[in-house]
């Protein structure tokens, strides 16, 4: 089976359709697929449900899906650095599901896993719990949280052999490990493609059986979420 596809449009090529699901790996600008939203962009994909830890920056990251409007709903547990994700949310021009970040992580993983619900005692007792089924444990209370399954995933690898095995770099596997698997198809975009056989099976993160397509990304502009500097110390 080819996955490796020469760029982010051919490996969308057929997957886009206005009003569908996304899974979106990353945190903030660390371990984003850039260029897999690019195309989305170009591609003028409307009505999107996107969950993501959050939306990047304005104007970076799936904050610029959010610019040009083609975001209709954010399953998201922050919204803090982008301005332009609080003003649509406050205006009521975007739906926001709010999720506290762990529960979002197993969302995610139980939807990949098949595992349609789990409770969780996190958000008991607070807002994220209206509506939810709650179910009382050894005299404690748990709320149901349904698993996430979308039409598509997104995600950012550092190293993957053609077969798809691949490997994250460092805090760039965040959410990227369990958004590939929430996902029917799961395109992922690589630093660098190697042979099969070349990486060693216990360094692999993500299995190639969840990959369906590929491309490398190469070369990448190191972007910067928050620059912080101070004066030098007097001598």
């Amino acid at each position: 089976m080819r996955k490796l596809y020469p760029d982010a449009a051919a490996a969308l090529d057929g997957l886009l359709f206005d009003g569908m699901t996304i899974c979106a790996g990353g945190f903030g600008l660390c371990g984003i697929p850039e260029r897999l939203i690019d195309a989305i962009q170009a591609a003028g994909t409307t009505g999107l449900t996107i969950a993501s830890n959050n939306a990047g920056i304005d104007g970076e990251g799936l904050g610029k899906l959010l610019r040009t409007r083609q975001v209709k709903k954010m399953i998201s547990s922050y919204v803090g650095e982008n301005k332009e994700f609080e003003r649509q949310y406050l205006s009521g021009e975007l739906e926001v599901e709010f999720c506290p970040q762990g529960t979002l992580a197993e969302r995610c993983r139980a939807g990949g896993a098949g595992i349609p619900g789990f409770y969780t005692k996190t958000g008991v007792g607070t807002l994220v719990a209206e509506g939810k089924e709650v179910k009382s444990f050894d005299g404690e209370d748990y709320i149901l949280e349904r698993g996430i399954r979308a039409d598509l995933s997104i995600i950012k690898g550092w190293k993957a052999d053609e077969a798809g095995n691949l490997i994250f770099r460092k805090t760039a596997r965040n959410f990227n490990q369990p958004m590939a698997t929430a996902g029917k198809v799961c395109v992922a975009e690589v630093e660098e493609v190697v042979p099969v056989g070349t990486l060693d099976p216990d360094q692999v993160h993500l299995p190639g059986i969840y990959v369906k397509r590929m491309i490398v990304g190469s070369p990448y502009d190191k972007k910067i979420e928050f620059r912080t500097v101070r004066e030098r110390p007097a001598a």
